[in-house]
């Protein structure tokens, strides 16, 4: 399992300690299901008691700090797919048999996603940074 996965699942294991089983299973099936609707079903709770979850600020943190793990593993594959893409760019631009148009797109979305991803981890290492040293000056005033 790749290091940023493993500390994408244990940061998630770390957000539900202050959930009950059935908020954190309800996080769970958020992430999986394409409705709240879904995942009630799948976590086994009432559908207004999930939708009132989601309204408690403990929950939607949770919730969304979730989200950003799961997202996280998903870059982290795109930085694994980015040479393959790469790869795939140059057997289609030196072949002159293949038909370029849809393994190019592809390709070029896949590059893109990566581009875009490395940036959005740059400017979150710029605000952590930022955070760290605003931290640092409140303790060196208090």
């Amino acid at each position: 399992m790749p290091d940023r996965e493993r500390k994408g699942r244990h940061e998630m294991a770390r957000l539900q300690e202050n959930l009950k089983p059935k908020q954190g299973a309800a996080i769970l099936a958020l992430l999986a299901s394409r409705s709240v609707e879904e995942a009630a079903a799948v976590a086994g709770v009432p559908i207004r008691t999930l939708y009132r979850w989601l309204k408690e600020p403990v929950f939607d943190a949770a919730y969304r700090d979730a989200k950003r793990a799961s997202f996280g593993q998903g870059v982290a594959r795109l930085h694994q797919m980015c040479s393959a893409a790469a790869s795939t760019l140059g057997k289609v631009m030196v072949d002159a048999k293949t038909p370029p148009g849809t393994k190019v797109r592809a390709a070029d979305s896949i590059l893109n996603h990566t581009a875009k991803a490395v940036q959005i981890e740059d400017l979150e290492a710029r605000v952590a940074e930022l955070e760290r040293a605003g931290d640092s000056k409140k303790k060196g005033k208090g």
